[in-house]
């Protein structure tokens, strides 16, 4: 049911007149081809997705089929910074780019960047991205409609001592398909699972009304964490989901993501045992001061207590430590309510993906299609039994595509570079 009503949405997000109104949004990357194994070159990535953001030097060799992160660097974001002006904190980036520059003993060249900026943009142009909204506690002024590319290009500028070459903007799904496709060139879909949830994948152009042309594919940004926030999932929230909601800072949006991802499934497993609580099925009615606080349950905990061998005992000291005194039955049902909430992920996010494979393989007339999926994220990464789950749902919903699963290596840097050197291969073959 979720997969065939997100099927729905597609079509919605993809159309000419109802793109605007529709709640997953389909966005068109202007990225065309994924790579054939002859892009090569030096470039910079520059990977802004949270309170961190990474500057990276990547070569990529053509004889070897390799893609080689030469060096990296980190820089922190600070605080105030996530709530300032615009400009201060793309000059900051700016700044940071510059060290990194120096310490690589690029300053004197003029290299391609691939920006990987993990916030929904709609994109005009592979180097022309508007910001939509500010996600994930960044609130910075004078951003949001404007295209970030030209705020990175003013930045560099108002410096003065260093120049970039053409930019491509990568969504970090996108970063993460490219990677896997020079290793793997069936890679056509990219998702992540992690602080938040997303996909992308390679769509026949007939079907982009947005864009012009008919001939070819291009990869859309499904924007897929909005999806039922026309309310289209209200029957399968729970009282627990609209509390995380409310008690988000981003209200009313982000619906699919806000039951699936990282950032919120201790919470909700939080609000699950506090009512668990209040009913005395848990700890004897006693809570604590810990468990009443919002954000204490980390989504971590959730996969240290599903490990098979130590789970038990990795509850009982998360409990201890959260004030709580529990019996061995408490931590089998805290244990149990983790299971419950991961596995709702896991199928709900297979149920996703079950509706992009269809999609492929009914867009090319196969009876049967084999693809590849490059997945990124710390849920799918680190929980014990969540990828696990996933496939087995897809299978269940997607019988006739045989999916294989390949872990991107760092998708916001390799693939941005690699979105930025198939970018230039095809701008050389004419193609742009």
């Amino acid at each position: 049911e979720v997969s065939a009503r997100l099927k729905r949405d597609f079509s919605r997000g993809l159309g000419k007149h109802s793109h605007h109104k529709a709640p997953v949004k389909m966005l068109p990357t202007f990225v065309r081809a994924t790579p054939d194994g002859t892009e090569k070159g030096d470039f910079l990535a520059l990977d802004l997705g949270g309170t961190n953001f990474r500057v990276l030097h990547v070569r990529v060799v053509e004889e070897q089929q390799k893609v080689l992160k030469m060096d990296s660097q980190i820089c922190a974001i600070p605080q105030d910074m996530m709530l300032g002006t615009g400009e201060q904190l793309f000059d900051h980036i700016a700044a940071c780019l510059s060290d990194f520059l120096v310490s690589q003993d690029l300053k004197g060249q003029t290299l391609p960047l691939g920006f990987t900026f993990s916030f929904p943009c709609e994109q005009k142009e592979i180097d022309k991205s508007i910001l939509i909204r500010w996600t994930k506690g960044f609130n910075c002024s004078g951003v949001e409609g404007k295209d970030v590319v030209k705020l990175l290009k003013e930045a560099i500028h108002r410096r003065g001592d260093y120049d970039i070459g053409s930019v491509a903007m990568v969504n970090d799904t996108v970063g993460t398909m490219m990677s896997c496709g020079y290793r793997d060139q069936s890679c056509e879909i990219g998702m992540i699972i992690g602080t938040g949830t997303n996909a992308c994948y390679m769509e026949e152009m007939k079907n982009v009304k947005r864009v012009e042309g008919e001939d070819g594919r291009m990869c859309i940004n499904t924007e897929w964490g909005g999806f039922g926030d026309d309310g289209s999932l209200k029957d399968i929230q729970t009282e627990f989901d609209r509390v995380v909601d409310k008690m988000s800072i981003n209200t009313g949006v982000h619906t699919f993501e806000k039951m699936i991802s990282g950032m919120y499934l201790g919470e909700i497993v939080r609000l699950v045992l506090v009512k668990l609580t209040e009913d005395k099925l848990l700890f004897k009615g006693q809570s604590s001061e810990a468990l009443k606080t919002p954000g204490r349950f980390e989504t971590k905990f959730i996969s240290e207590i599903e490990e098979q061998d130590n789970g038990l005992e990795n509850a009982q000291n998360i409990l201890t430590k959260l004030g709580l005194k529990w019996e061995l039955v408490d931590s089998r049902v805290v244990r149990l309510v983790c299971d419950t909430i991961s596995s709702r992920s896991a199928r709900l996010c297979a149920a996703a993906l079950a509706t992009i494979a269809n999609r492929i393989r009914v867009n090319r007339g196969l009876d049967h299609l084999k693809t590849t999926v490059g997945v990124d994220g710390t849920v799918y990464r680190k929980h014990p039994n969540f990828s696990d789950e996933l496939k087995a749902t897809v299978r269940l919903l997607a019988p006739e595509c045989d999916i294989t699963f390949l872990v991107s290596e760092d998708g916001s840097g390799k693939g941005a570079a690699m979105v930025t050197a198939v970018a230039q291969r095809l701008a050389l073959q004419g193609h742009l």
